[in-house]
């Protein structure tokens, strides 16, 4: 199982085509809000119904955090203290984390990216605390995955999906995307 971080202010693109990816490559990926309605609005107004609340959510059960960035929504992710608590949780384990455009920055300010290559929003890299700024669409290092914005969605997404199921899964959804 794998959780899709909603924050109001979310980036649409972002989110979708992460559980759209994933869930074509046979992922249990799970849209999870982080406000206390299923209902959550994105940066561009599109209102998206969650599959679960995070209060409801158990991260036992889950094999990778995603991020989903935007604005407000990164700020709003980052203001979440359970989410926090996930993430350093997460971090001490083997479990995929997962984050693209400004939200990479939620993991910095969790103090999981000290020492780690990664990536974030382009004008954003003073964000990236402590860690290694690396200007490429996708990063990888260790567990941890970081990509640039909305138009790295698919790479990101697709990256995401080969850690978690390998790469023939990968091959077959990125041949059936036409890329």
């Amino acid at each position: 199982m794998v959780y899709i971080h909603l924050a109001e202010g979310f980036e649409e693109i972002e989110a979708l085509t992460i559980a759209d990816i994933l869930i074509r490559g046979d992922v249990d990926a799970r849209l999870v809000s982080i406000t206390q309605d299923k209902t959550v609005t994105g940066a561009h107004g599109i209102k998206v119904i969650a599959n679960q609340l995070i209060t409801e959510s158990d991260y036992s059960k889950c094999l990778a955090l995603i991020l989903p960035g935007g604005m407000p929504g990164t700020l709003n992710l980052a203001d979440s203290e359970l989410l926090i608590s996930h993430i350093k949780d997460f971090s001490k384990s083997d479990h995929l984390l997962a984050a693209i455009c400004a939200a990479p920055m939620v993991f910095a300010e969790a103090g999981i990216l000290k020492g780690k290559r990664a990536t974030i929003y382009p004008g954003m890299e003073a964000h990236l605390i402590d860690s290694d700024y690396v200007d490429e669409k996708v990063v990888t290092d260790g567990n941890i995955v970081t990509s640039k914005g909305p138009g790295t969605a698919i790479p990101f997404a697709l990256e995401v999906l080969k850690l978690l199921k390998g790469t023939d899964v990968y091959e077959a959804v990125k041949s059936s995307l036409a890329l």
